[in-house]
Formats: C-alpha cells, sequence, structure tokens
C-alpha cells in the first residue's frame, strides 16, 4: 500500500470515527427535504388551485421547469454542509493537535494534504447522493400528489443529479481549503455560515440590478455551483433585464474548483508549512 492511499485510508478513518459526518448528514438529508417537500406543495398547490391562487401569474415558474428547480435545492442550500465537513475535518486536526502525529507518520505535509482532498470529495459526493434522495424524493412524491411530472423519466433531470454530485463534491474540497486557510476551527465555522448564509446572497441578488456587477455577480463561489447544477431558485430572484448569462455548467465547475486550489494553495503556503506542537 503506498504512501497516498495510508493516508487516504487514514482520513476516512478520522472522519469516520467521529458523530460529526452523521450529525451534519442528518441535519442535511432533513433540512432539503423538507424546504424541497414544502416548495413543491406551495407551487404545486397553487398551479393545481388547491390553495389561494393570489401568486397565479405573479412569478411562478413554469410548471415545465419546476423540477429541476426544486431537485436542485440539494446544492443550492445544502452546499454549506460539504463545506463545514470539510472545514471542520481540516481545522480539527489543529484543535485537536492530532497534526503532530500525522506529520511524524507522514512528514511529507503535502501528501498528508492531497490525501485529505481526495477523501472528502469522496465524502462531499457522499452527501450530494444524500442531498439528492432527499430533495427528489420529497419533491417528486409532493409533485406527482399535485399531479405535476416529476420528470424523473427525462435525461436531463439525471444529468442535473450527477453535476449536483459532483458540485457538492468540489464543496467539500472548497471546505477544506478554507480550513487550511483559516486553520482556528470557531473563526472558520463563523466565516463558513456568515457567507454562506447571508454576505453571498446579499451580493448576488445585489450585484443582479446592475449589469457590470451582475458579469461580476456570476462568479460568486454560488451562482457557480448553481451554473454547474444547471439550476437554482435564485434565478426567481434575479431582476429582470440584468443582462448577465450565467455560466456554462463546465465553466461554473471549473470556477468552485479555482476556489478550492486558491483556498489551498495559500493556506498551504501560510499556516500548513508552519511549525506545530
Amino acid at each position: 500500500m503506498n504512501t497516498l492511499t495510508r493516508g487516504i485510508a487514514a482520513e476516512f478513518a478520522k472522519i469516520f470515527s467521529t458523530r460529526t459526518w452523521w450529525i451534519l448528514l442528518a441535519v442535511l438529508v432533513g433540512y432539503v427535504a423538507l424546504l424541497a417537500g414544502g416548495l413543491a406543495a406551495l407551487f404545486g398547490g397553487v398551479a393545481g388551485g388547491a390553495l389561494a391562487s393570489d401568486m397565479a401569474g405573479t412569478g411562478l415558474p413554469d410548471m415545465a421547469a419546476l423540477p429541476p428547480l426544486i431537485y436542485s435545492f440539494g446544492a443550492t442550500v445544502g452546499y454549506v454542509f460539504p463545506v463545514l465537513i470539510g472545514a471542520l475535518t481540516t481545522t480539527g486536526e489543529v484543535r485537536h493537535q492530532t497534526l503532530t502525529p500525522t506529520f511524524l507518520a507522514n512528514p511529507r505535509r503535502g501528501g498528508v494534504l492531497g490525501a485529505k482532498t481526495v477523501t472528502l470529495f469522496v465524502v462531499g459526493a457522499g452527501f450530494g447522493v444524500a442531498a439528492v434522495l432527499a430533495s427528489v424524493g420529497a419533491g417528486a412524491l409532493t409533485l406527482s400528489f399535485f399531479g405535476i411530472d416529476a420528470l424523473l423519466g427525462e435525461t436531463d433531470t439525471w444529468l442535473l443529479v450527477g453535476r449536483l454530485v459532483l458540485a457538492m463534491a468540489l464543496w467539500a474540497i472548497v471546505g477544506v481549503g478554507l480550513g487550511v486557510l483559516v486553520p482556528s476551527q470557531v473563526a472558520a465555522i463563523v466565516l463558513v455560515l456568515a457567507f454562506t448564509q447571508f454576505v453571498e446572497p446579499v451580493l448576488r441578488l445585489a450585484a443582479a440590478f446592475i449589469e457590470v456587477t451582475a458579469q461580476i455577480g456570476i462568479f460568486l463561489p454560488g451562482a457557480a455551483s448553481d451554473a454547474l447544477v444547471g439550476a437554482s431558485f435564485y434565478s426567481l430572484m434575479s431582476p429582470l433585464g440584468s443582462g448577465a448569462a450565467a455560466l456554462e455548467w463546465w465553466q461554473g465547475g471549473l470556477v468552485l474548483l479555482g476556489y478550492a486550489a486558491v483556498f489551498t494553495l495559500v493556506g498551504y503556503a501560510v499556516s500548513w508549512r508552519k511549525d506545530v506542537t
């Protein structure tokens, strides 16, 4: 067994020996299922006349486009969870002082970081599969209840599902890079929650009102992730006439990968190479 393989096996053991991963996974599934099922019921009920029709014709998405929007919730609102598991896995080494034995076992710090990156990519993909099961399961069941085609037989739906899993895997290695860049666990958690839940949504909404800033806003990490997945409820909140065309799916993936690479490389240079005790 070579060094990288042993490193990856050790990283999996570290992750699954704690409760953090399954707690985050359980909250992810519940959160995404609640939102996907709730929004599917709201829009499905209004479109089918089961609920008050005051919303009809006032910003409701086309029913043919509704299923992808519902299914994309796994990434649109759930991406914070793979970021957190990636950041916690890295910063936890500093907090619990397990970096010292890790580096003694493998003094090649770049190899250790590479093993973490590969491991969290796989774990992030697993989170993506769980998010898909939650959003597609709750969403499709609810849409079918209201007589709306869930589009589960469409190739495009499953391509979206595959890209969503890829997006969640990339978000996990963004978290790894962030944890390397900001080794304080408390600071990393605060930064992740503040940026994903408040700062970026506000920036994306504000940027969309002006064409110049809208062209910049599509390169924000959340916007790049939505472009990779191919659908997002943020599209319903974008002002008309902003003039900003979304990135292609592969461009969104490259932008997200770029964030992970920059965070990781800068973090490696400024903190990962320092002496540890």
